[in-house]
């Protein structure tokens, strides 16, 4: 490894430098994702105040729009600030994404609502999220290559994994902090005006930030190039025009990120969205338990990055891979009986049947939050789906309206008082309408989350170091940023989307897991006959 200027005697196998170099840009990137996080977290009283001049659900959905907003520019983010990063420098590219982030989150916090600014306030805070989804697109990579590029060859694996510690603690203490200004304050408190809070000290963290990584030298390996006049003055076109890269990018996308991508947002984010939305756990239960499951599990990414350096980067990432594809199914039904047995009991005991003309019944995937599903077949299976019934299909005559049966019971999906008469007929034939806080196992359900977090682990904490080392340096930020960020942005942004659609298609709350676990399997088999290992790889070479 090239040497930098003022660089110390090592003590443990580390330098002063180099802590410095792995705490400055694993702070900065975790408040990064504390400030995504945040936003994901509050949604509803986003939509309450941002999207009061719909109704209450209608405004949820767009305050979820504006959420897949952040994730669905992130590639645009990557090529932007791969480009800038490939040119100019690691440093000052991710010192300009994450000042953007810092301000876009602020700006969140002192934004006025639909009630003071009209349509105004709602254009507004997508804007924000779309500044805030771009430079995360930049964030990650730069941050990711700049700690590899100043590791010691044996040691990128443990080295980044401190980088891939940061979503996991910036969602850790998005959920932390919010819990504990919401008991502080009590829920009126915090619904008026105390929700705003999170955002606002999102103003400290940036400058704090700001302040550590301007005292960070540049990167070894890009100050060498700099000097010898090798720059790449076309990263894009390098990257990505060129077949020999593109493959790369390719491969890469398909048989590592998106896998890692689903495992991730599967065994944090969407199984936060399972506990309140699905069996409906009270929120703050949820949290709780959500925030110990990833503190027991977040060593598990400096390990396994450990253990990559030793037995490589394929064998611990295809693991995780291949764990997920075989237990998601049981995981999230053990997590059912442990958090809501009475629903368990329900689904099993109390069949339902939709009837339904099958052309009426739509794919209900919302890629935008927009799209308009308003046939009465629609309307029957997104309300079974929303109260976490499982139903039948059954088909009816073309032209037929939709009906619902429950047991002995049946109702008319076009009916004018639907809306109120489902959740009533549901409720009578024992589905609860919420999870019994007396009858919610937490250690077992804890136990359940925590080994979601352990997959995360497996399959996030090497693939820093195997994407830098996949690319060559030159272009290397563009190369790496592009496909990780369509994995993460698209195939995880979107997992509750997709998983929701699937499970309102098939009538079976579990039946959306094959989102995950299909893309599992495809980069568990790309990955394992495509992909090389590179723990070994020369990353100062082109």
């Amino acid at each position: 490894m090239a040497a930098t200027a003022g660089r110390e005697v090592r003590t443990g196998g580390m330098t002063a430098e180099e802590r410095k170099v792995i705490f400055a840009s694993s702070l900065g990137t975790v408040f990064e994702w504390y400030d995504f996080y945040i936003y994901g977290t509050l949604g509803v009283f986003l939509a309450k105040y941002f999207f009061s001049n719909v109704p209450a659900n209608v405004g949820f959905i767009f305050a979820l729009l504006a959420f897949a907003a952040g994730f669905a520019v992130r590639p645009f983010g990557a090529l932007i600030f791969g480009r800038l990063g490939d040119m100019i420098g690691r440093k000052y590219t991710f010192l300009i994404t994450m000042t953007l982030m810092g301000i876009g989150t602020f700006f969140i916090g002192v934004l006025p609502g639909y009630a003071s600014w009209g349509i105004a306030a709602p254009i507004v805070l997508i804007a924000l999220r779309l500044v805030q989804g771009l430079a995360l697109g930049g964030e990650y990579g730069g941050a990711a290559i700049y700690v590899a590029e100043h590791a010691p060859a044996n040691k990128r694996g443990y080295y980044t994994s401190w980088i891939q510690t940061t979503a996991t603690l910036g969602l850790f203490m998005a959920l932390l902090l919010i819990l504990g200004i919401r008991t502080w304050m009590g829920e009126a408190a915090f619904g008026d005006w105390g929700w705003r809070i999170p955002f606002l000290l999102s103003g400290i963290l940036l400058a704090v930030s700001i302040w550590i990584r301007l005292s960070l030298n540049e990167s070894p390996i890009f100050a060498k190039m700099k000097a010898e006049g090798t720059t790449s003055k076309r990263p894009l076109s390098e990257a990505f025009g060129e077949w020999s890269n593109a493959k790369i990018a390719i491969l890469a996308l398909l048989g590592a990120t998106a896998g890692e991508a689903v495992v991730w947002y599967g065994g944090q984010f969407y199984a936060l969205f399972f506990l309140t939305q699905t069996i409906k756990v009270p929120a703050v239960t949820a949290q709780i338990m959500i925030v110990i499951a990833l503190a027991l599990g977040t060593p598990g990414f400096v390990i396994f990055g450990w253990l990559s350096d030793k037995i490589g980067r394929k064998p611990i990432i295809l693991t995780g891979f291949l764990l997920a594809a075989l237990t998601y199914f049981p995981i999230f039904k053990a997590i059912t009986h442990f958090a809501n047995p009475k629903l368990e009991t329900a689904l099993s005991a109390a069949p339902v049947t939709v009837i339904a003309d099958p052309g009426e019944c739509s794919f209900q995937f919302k890629a935008t939050g927009t799209e308009s599903f308003t046939t009465s077949c629609d309307v029957a299976k997104s309300g079974l789906v929303n109260l976490s019934v499982n139903y039948n299909n059954e088909a009816a005559p073309a032209g037929t309206k939709a009906k619902v049966k429950i047991g002995e019971q049946t109702l008319a999906a076009d009916s004018p008082d639907f809306a109120k008469a489902l959740p009533a007929a549901i409720k009578a034939h024992g589905y609860p309408a919420s999870a019994d806080p007396a009858e919610i196992n937490t250690v077992m359900t804890t136990v359940m989350l925590w080994l979601l977090v352990i997959y995360v682990t497996l399959v996030y904490a090497p693939i820093a170091a195997w994407l830098v080392e996949l690319f060559p340096s030159r272009i290397r930020y563009s190369g790496l940023s592009l496909p990780y960020h369509i994995g993460n942005g698209w195939f995880g942004g979107f997992l509750p989307a997709t998983v929701f659609a699937i499970a309102a298609a098939t009538g079976n709350i579990y039946s959306g897991l094959w989102y995950p676990v299909g893309v599992a399997i495809m980069s568990l088999i790309i990955g394992f006959l495509l992909l090389p290992e590179t723990k070994d790889v020369d990353i100062t070479k082109g």
